[in-house]
């Protein structure tokens, strides 16, 4: 990866789209259009999340997933054997639909809008899960480029499903080893054709740790039958480093957030970072990219265990609320961090994405921009500080 600035400011991934790109993606998914078709019509759409990003100052950027129903949803358009299905069709396969239900309700979850990528068959690939999307990017920026992808453990978690997946892979662990293969592929591909950073997502490590109460989430349909949470951390840990295993010459980065699908705080998941550090540190990976802008995150001093053991992707605004955090809360939070961290350990991001699920952004494109500025700002004062 070619040099960055001290404090470097990157995205998580996700943008909000347009009514226009969303209404576009509901034709491919009907079939009314190809994909190919539907991405020609998004290309407008992710030079203006581009732009946006350039313009804020924002070093690592991304596409804003433009092109993707979700984070994770979007493998169905780029791998065989499987099928997209709402949360509301995964409630007909449920053990538990009644509880299922409750637990949506409870989640403040639109069953009908929110969709998973269900294995049905044995999985393939049809082409590189983004390197369209990079090979675009590169056209049209200088900037060092991030590339999101579903981590193994959401993928293989968020596509099994009993009743559906078995008849093709009997387990879950049966699945994850075809998507280690796939991302380790990818993240070669990315590598080899310019990608500086590659950022794998595992959102629902939080629910493993935080939702006991709550077993089930409708990003991961195999987590009702789960194991101990201890065994679904190794588990994580185990796909994560052998997915990664051997690979050089591209940073990578886990993402753990708490949840993003809802403006609601009160329905999304509560607690520091103390349980799954021992287990994030064991990646073999660059960064962790971490939700740290809301109390729901709890106190930084759970990292002074683990100083410089790791690089930190620092969320440092909340991409749910419509206030602009003042750059010097920013700095204040940031000079929390590098009490355990040096300055070249730290990255700075929103603690997720803009624009998690197409039909449910969580922001405007506006706001998003406002919100990468002020982190610019703070980054520069910072620099100022610290160069």
């Amino acid at each position: 990866m070619a040099d960055a600035p001290l404090f470097p400011v990157t995205v998580v991934g996700s943008w909000p789209r347009s009514t226009e790109l969303i209404r576009a993606l509901r034709r491919k998914e009907a079939g009314e259009i190809t994909y190919a078709e539907f991405s020609a019509m998004a290309d407008a759409e992710v030079l203006a999340c581009i732009r946006a990003q350039e313009e804020a100052g924002v070093d690592i950027i991304s596409d804003g997933e433009q092109r993707r129903d979700n984070f994770y949803s979007f493998a169905v358009d780029k791998l065989t054997g499987m099928q997209l299905m709402k949360v509301s069709e995964l409630l007909d396969y449920s053990t538990d639909r009644a509880r299922m239900e409750e637990v949506l309700r409870a989640l403040d979850v639109p069953s009908f809008a929110i969709k998973s990528p269900i294995v049905v068959d044995r999985i393939g690939k049809k082409q590189g899960l983004a390197l369209d999307e990079l090979a675009f990017m590169r056209e049209h920026t200088d900037r060092q480029i991030k590339v999101p992808l579903p981590g193994p453990y959401m993928l293989t978690r968020s596509s099994w499903f009993e009743g559906l997946s078995d008849k093709a892979y009997p387990s879950p662990d049966d699945l994850a080893k075809d998507v280690v293969e796939i991302l380790r592929e990818e993240i070669i591909a990315l590598r080899d054709q310019g990608c500086d950073f590659v950022q794998l997502d595992e959102p629902t490590l939080s629910q493993v740790v935080f939702g006991e109460e709550t077993t089930e989430t409708f990003m991961c349909a195999a987590l009702p039958n789960r194991r101990d949470p201890t065994d679904e951390l190794e588990m994580a840990v185990r796909l994560m480093n052998e997915t990664l295993e051997g690979i050089e010459g591209i940073k990578t980065g886990v993402h753990i957030c708490r949840g993003n699908w809802s403006k609601k705080e009160e329905v999304l998941l509560t607690g520091n970072y103390g349980p799954m550090l021992p287990y994030l540190v064991q990646m073999n990976i660059d960064q962790l990219v971490l939700e740290c802008a809301t109390p729901r995150a709890g106190e930084m001093e759970v990292f002074k265990e683990y100083s410089n053991e790791k690089e930190i992707g620092l969320g440092v605004v909340n991409p749910r609320t419509d206030d602009i955090e003042p750059a010097g809360q920013i700095v204040a939070r940031v000079k929390e961090l590098l009490q355990y961290f040096d300055a070249d350990k730290i990255y700075l991001n929103p603690d997720c994405g803009f624009g998690t699920f197409a039909e449910r952004n969580v922001n405007t494109h506006e706001m998003a921009a406002k919100k990468m500025q002020v982190i610019t700002e703070a980054a520069e004062i910072l620099r100022a500080e610290y160069a």
